[in-house]
């Protein structure tokens, strides 16, 4: 239950002004500014913390730039320590350590049937959105091992600026997303039955320490709209604004030795062409927390 008191809630007007002039107060207005030369992202100095922390906590994504270090899954791991991300998502796909390596499966791999295990193009979504209420994906770094020879490019979108642009269109856009049903995750079945079950839930809530959280999908086949008119127009709402030229979506290709840090934005992927000298290799690690201070 959303308190009265927060930014968030559809009936404190005063509040949510107060904090959408401070959210747009020296907000971004170009992918460049969220970029942060390192020289070790392993072993970050005070000053690059400061840095990406600082992009972190006004629009809860920062890219780092570090030397091309090759397969270390360490750098992530690494990278997120220094955030305050520690609890690792262990997913069925995700590799022994809980970081999954995300590139193109092989002939018969059975993760060629999931669409980060391929080529294709990804639409908008924040990871784990079909997750249990206790296993939210909160945090979310993205390394580049390696880039395609071609394509792989993410666009980026805060869930607080698409939340701004809801509650200005229509209060009631917010309402119907919070409703505790507005959506539902199909189960997910295997060759021993049922993988993952149905999961029904809010869009946007509010997490212990008052910060918004946002689950979602583009991909109609994994999800199921609550079909009230409220939700409808809700949705509607949600594809229009991804489908326009908003100024505080960013596009970027991650090159090797860069990263994405963030607080699970809204992202998309579009589809790439590796050769055999360049196959896309991408480190995610999932977190049950937020980036610290943010």
């Amino acid at each position: 239950m959303i308190s009265a008191n927060s930014p968030f809630h559809p009936d404190n007007g005063p509040a949510y002004q107060f904090w959408r002039e401070a959210k747009l107060r020296d907000y971004p207005e170009r992918l460049e500014e969220l970029v942060v030369e390192v020289a070790d992202p392993k072993a970050l100095t005070s000053a690059e913390h400061a840095a990406l922390l600082a992009r972190c906590r006004k629009a809860n994504m920062a890219v780092y730039a570090g030397p091309d270090l090759g397969e270390d899954k360490d750098i992530p791991r690494l990278m997120g320590r220094q955030f305050g991300l520690e609890r690792l998502d262990a997913n069925p796909m995700a590799d022994e350590d809980d970081i999954t390596t995300l590139t193109v499966a092989g002939n018969g791999e059975k993760k060629g049937e999931f669409i980060p295990y391929t080529d294709r193009p990804i639409r908008w979504h924040t990871d784990g959105y079909y997750n249990r209420p206790e296993r939210q994906i909160l945090g979310l770094i993205l390394h580049c091992a390696a880039p395609a020879h071609d394509g792989g490019v993410n666009a980026l979108l805060d869930h607080e600026i698409l939340y701004m642009l809801l509650r200005d269109e229509n209060p009631e856009h917010i309402r119907a997303l919070m409703q505790e049903d507005a959506m539902s995750i199909p189960p997910r079945t295997d060759e021993s039955g049922i993988a993952r079950p149905e999961e029904t839930g809010p869009v946007f809530s509010t997490l212990p320490g008052g910060q918004l959280h946002m689950r979602y999908t583009a991909r109609t086949r994994s999800i199921s709209w609550k079909q009230d008119a409220a939700t409808l127009a809700a949705v509607a709402a949600i594809e229009k604004f991804l489908g326009q030229d908003l100024p505080w979506k960013f596009q970027h290709k991650l090159e090797a030795g860069m990263g994405l840090l963030c607080n699970n934005v809204l992202h998309d992927r579009t589809g790439f062409v590796d050769t055999p000298e360049h196959k896309r290799i991408m480190y995610r690690a999932r977190y049950y927390d937020r980036i610290g201070q943010t």
